[in-house]
């Protein structure tokens, strides 16, 4: 086994690899970790305790969530990326800031880590890349956006948020992270961003996938307002337990 893949949330850490003798060609395991201490402290541990971490790795992609800022790629100096991450998203103080560039999208993704966290994970693998946690899927939605005549607003639900993205081309027309604990909520900022964009209730599409809260009553609701409301783009993995943008990641980098 080559590269392990690594999801790491606010409360979740999980871990991927290739496994030619499953249906998903895809090993899983979810490490329970401990609330009372760190993440890097939890990563620690699960090198010990964990199934998958007991293989050797050489590679290692790992999937942060935290938040992201968005910039043209026209407009990006990596000089100003500290700066500017830090004066638009307050409370993330002491961690490291890092980037990612989506040439596809002609934009680069500003977002950050903790810094014993990654240390840990350096100090484990020969090579470790870090991406936001949305970026697969991004570039995954953004393929699927030339399908079809019609335009499309996707939703992305996972860890209790909801990323909310559409394209124009080759450029985000719209992307921003909600939370969405609250499924009322949830389909309040939905249609409202539905609005602002100027989408078609009867020709334009609204596509909702990952662990979206009371399924069945949202998608009730917004066929109230939007004739097409589609559940989930379908990948080769067939396992709900995997999380969507895990499952795009490998699909992308197996």
């Amino acid at each position: 086994m080559e590269r392990l893949f690594i999801r790491i949330s606010y409360n979740d850490l999980s871990f991927a690899a290739r496994d030619l003798q499953s249906k998903e060609r895809m090993a899983y395991e979810q490490y329970s970790i401990h609330n009372g201490i760190a993440m890097a402290a939890n990563f620690r541990n699960a090198l010990k305790d964990g199934k998958l971490l007991s293989y050797s790795y050489k590679h290692a992609t790992t999937l942060i969530n935290s938040p992201v800022l968005l910039i043209p790629l026209q407009e990006f100096n990596a000089d100003d990326v500290e700066t500017l991450y830090h004066y638009t998203i307050t409370g993330m103080e002491g961690n490291l800031v890092m980037y990612q560039e989506l040439p596809n999208l002609n934009a680069v993704a500003i977002f950050c880590i903790n810094k014993d966290l990654k240390l840990v994970i350096d100090e484990h693998f020969d090579e470790a890349q870090y991406l936001p946690l949305a970026y697969p899927v991004w570039n995954h939605l953004h393929r699927h956006s030339f399908t079809g005549v019609r335009k499309k607003l996707y939703v992305y639900f996972h860890d209790k948020q909801m990323e909310v993205c559409s394209f124009d081309k080759n450029r985000f027309k719209f992307c921003n992270s909600f939370d969405a604990d609250n499924a009322h909520d949830a389909v309040y900022y939905i249609l409202y961003v539905w609005q602002q964009l100027g989408y078609n209730a009867q020709h334009d599409e609204i596509h909702i996938m990952g662990n979206v809260p009371e399924t069945e009553w949202m998608m009730e609701v917004l066929h109230h307002h939007v004739q097409k409301v589609v559940h989930n783009l379908q990948l080769s993995i067939d396992n709900n337990q995997i999380p969507f943008d895990l499952q795009v990641l490998f699909a992308e980098q197996t």
